[in-house]
């Protein structure tokens, strides 16, 4: 009888708890999307110093890790820009564009948790932030 009841009150604590947990793994996945981007544009940034322009949209983001050709060796990281092309949480690339089509430097965006682009949960460096998504 014991047993019983602590498995019941273990169950209602679960029924109480779970929903909240799981939320709160939506927000983590988005702001750690924003923290990958922003980490991102970084990077971008350096690439920018190095080889005084962005990457294009046929380089990507690729560019950062392997040296492209507008770039010398004197002015490429031992290393690169970063260590590897971050994937989202979601387990999507990341959306690189230069030319941009948005008025930034480049766009840089996630599709966000429903991996569709160009929905209201995407998280991009060029919009305000939408509910779930947004702006960095």
């Amino acid at each position: 009888m014991e047993i019983m009841l602590v498995v019941v009150i273990i169950g209602i604590l679960a029924a109480l708890v779970m929903p909240r947990l799981v939320g709160r793994v939506g927000v983590a996945k988005s702001n750690a999307a924003r923290t990958q981007l922003k980490a991102v544009e970084t990077a971008l940034g350096l690439f920018e110093q190095a080889a005084g322009g962005f990457p294009s949209t046929s380089e990507g983001l690729q560019a950062l890790v392997v040296k492209p050709g507008s770039i010398t060796d004197a002015d490429w990281p031992k290393g690169g820009f970063l260590d590897k092309v971050p994937i989202d949480p979601w387990g999507q690339a990341y959306h690189y564009a230069n030319p941009p089509e948005h008025g930034k430097d480049y766009d840089l965006s996630s599709n966000g948790p429903d991996r569709q682009q160009g929905t209201a949960d995407d998280i991009t460096n060029w919009e305000d932030t939408p509910a779930g998504g947004g702006k960095l």
